[in-house]
């Protein structure tokens, strides 16, 4: 039911899959906050206000946030949840309330009205007020203290405390959504003969997407709680869940979107599972253990790597099923389809590979992988940064069927056996890396920088100008569709357009439809027709590519 309607908003509505994502996650977050949520108990703690030490740099007891040289916040909190909570607002008070902001203008922005409010409200009412009573409660006690230091601006649409909770299922409602969501995430672990000293070695990249302002300001974020294992995540502000981190034991988490079973109800987000596993594991089996015990709202894979057992391996969640994929080889590759025996033949799961960019990013690292080993962090490196296809086929810039789409959160490489986190800093993973000691850094409570790897010399070509102004049109021309906002492409402006990344199906994709709703289906056709003879992104995309060729076909001229 799901994906019938939200196929038939896009074609309604005509925007792309990318900004639907934004859309749809802002959307959901407003029109659940009608259900107001109770705070959990707490004892009284009172923590004092921060310090300013210099620009960009507060402290708040042994508790710190500053900006490093490479634009990255680094924050370490330690302490009870809720005394963990309020330090963590109260240090980053300003950059809470800018997320949210983000959030909001996207609320504003993308709410069209009253009735597509309705129709959402009753699509997903589920998914509200019983968020608490699948969340520990130590999650719940941090989340509720680093709510204190939320806008007032936003109280009209819900408490405080129920507006950053249902922040935290934001991740997984873009999941719920993956047939039109930008969230191929694709990760790879390697040990023995395939890394250069024989270590395990893990590479992912993050690409969750909802919008360019949302990524300009990300968080290293080191915990050293009361209880459980110190780690370090790397996400963005407000946000106590994990999607890439590794706690102190050498146990690494990070977590790629699938498709199995339907959510049917409010269950916990998986970034909180992925948050209790790093702080209370340090093995693969106990790992295992708290993820077979947890029901999660969507499906989804986490990569888990264990210096202690020297390997990582899948476990694999839906709603209703859990399977643990180990390779039991050097290599062990995901992207967002499933490769345990619990889900092998799942029907979902097989046409998920048939239907999705998942396999051709699967295949794409294999081959790399393949060609070389004896790896070292800069060569897992140049396979996260890859924009091509299988045998060095082209696929333009910002295709999904790239390991790197151009659009990525964050990046990481981790090597648990040396207790080693790089995080990317800037130009999605094509910037600099910065690599923090975690055993350094959680002896002196201060981040511990051991090495760097440099930016790729893609950042400073023409090809990378070409595709940020690419990006620019790409735009305008979104915005032309979605909110009517004036757009008038000359001859010349169209042939600049195609010229910056003229290898992509996305740019004779997006011109269709600006031509269609133009009323010009000739040149409309034209376009998907030209869009059609590039490497495309799945199977998906080419039935939705041939539909508007007919479209097109039957339209008045």
């Amino acid at each position: 039911m799901i994906k019938i309607l939200t196929k038939y908003v896009i074609r309604l509505i005509g925007i792309s899959a990318e900004l639907f994502l934004a859309f749809f996650i802002t959307l959901i977050m407003y029109i659940t906050f009608n259900a107001e949520i109770h705070p959990p108990l707490v004892s009284d703690v009172h923590i004092g206000k921060r310090v300013k030490v210099g620009k960009d740099h507060y402290v708040l007891g042994p508790n710190y946030l500053r900006k490093n040289e490479f634009g990255v916040w680094e924050m370490y909190i330690e302490g009870d949840a809720y005394e963990r909570g309020l330090v963590y607002g109260e240090l980053s008070k300003e950059l809470l309330q800018k997320q949210e902001e983000i959030f909001v203008k996207q609320i504003d922005q993308f709410v069209p009205s009253e009735f597509w409010q309705q129709f959402l409200r009753l699509l997903l009412g589920f998914f509200n007020s019983d968020l608490p009573a699948y969340i520990p409660l130590e999650n719940q006690q941090e989340i509720y203290g680093i709510s204190q230091s939320f806008s007032d601006e936003y109280d009209y649409i819900a408490s405080k405390y129920t507006r950053i909770l249902n922040y935290h299922a934001a991740h997984d409602i873009g999941h719920a959504l993956n047939d039109y969501s930008m969230v191929g995430c694709t990760s790879f672990a390697l040990k023995d003969e395939m890394t250069a000293e024989g270590d395990l070695t893990i590479g992912r990249n993050f690409d969750f997407y909802v919008g360019d302002d949302f990524a300009k300001e990300k968080l290293v974020l080191f915990v050293n709680p009361t209880k459980g294992h110190s780690f370090v995540s790397y996400s963005w502000a407000g946000f106590t869940g994990v999607a890439s981190g590794m706690n102190d034991q050498g146990l690494s988490v990070t977590i790629n979107a699938s498709k199995s079973d339907l959510p049917t109800g409010t269950k916990e987000p998986i970034s909180l599972l992925a948050r209790e596993i790093l702080q209370y594991a340090s093995t693969i089996e106990e790992a295992v253990a708290i993820a077979k015990k947890r029901h999660t709202f969507v499906s989804e894979t986490l990569m888990i790597g264990s210096a202690k057992d020297g390997k990582a391996v899948l476990i694999e969640k839906s709603p209703t099923k859990t399977g643990v994929y180990d390779s039991k080889t050097s290599t062990l590759v995901c992207a967002n389809h499933y490769q345990s025996a619990t889900f092998k033949k799942d029907p979902v799961n097989v046409k998920n590979i048939q239907d999705s960019d998942s396999k051709f990013r699967y295949a794409r690292v294999n081959e790399l992988l393949k060609a070389k080993k004896g790896l070292t962090v800069e060569n897992v490196l140049s396979i996260l940064r890859d924009q091509m296809a299988t045998a060095n086929d082209t696929l333009g810039m910002g295709n999904p069927r790239a390991i790197n789409q151009l659009i990525a959160h964050h990046s990481v490489i981790m090597q648990p056996e040396r207790n080693l986190f790089y995080v990317s800093t800037s130009n999605f993973q094509m910037g600099e890396f910065v690599g923090y000691d975690l055993k350094k850094t959680f002896a002196t409570k201060k981040a511990v920088v051991s090495n760097q790897l440099a930016a790729s010399p893609f950042v400073y070509s023409n090809e990378y100008k070409d595709f940020l102004a690419f990006k620019k049109v790409k735009h305008q021309i979104t915005e032309f569709l979605l909110f009517d906002k004036t757009l008038n492409l000359s001859e010349a402006d169209i042939k600049k357009f195609i010229a910056y990344n003229s290898e992509s199906y996305v740019t004779y994709e997006v011109l269709g439809k600006y031509f269609m709703k133009k009323g010009k289906s000739t040149k409309a056709k034209e376009m998907f027709n030209r869009a059609l003879t590039k490497n495309l992104a799945s199977k998906n995309t080419r039935l939705e590519l041939e539909g508007l060729v007919k479209e097109c076909s039957t339209a008045k001229k």
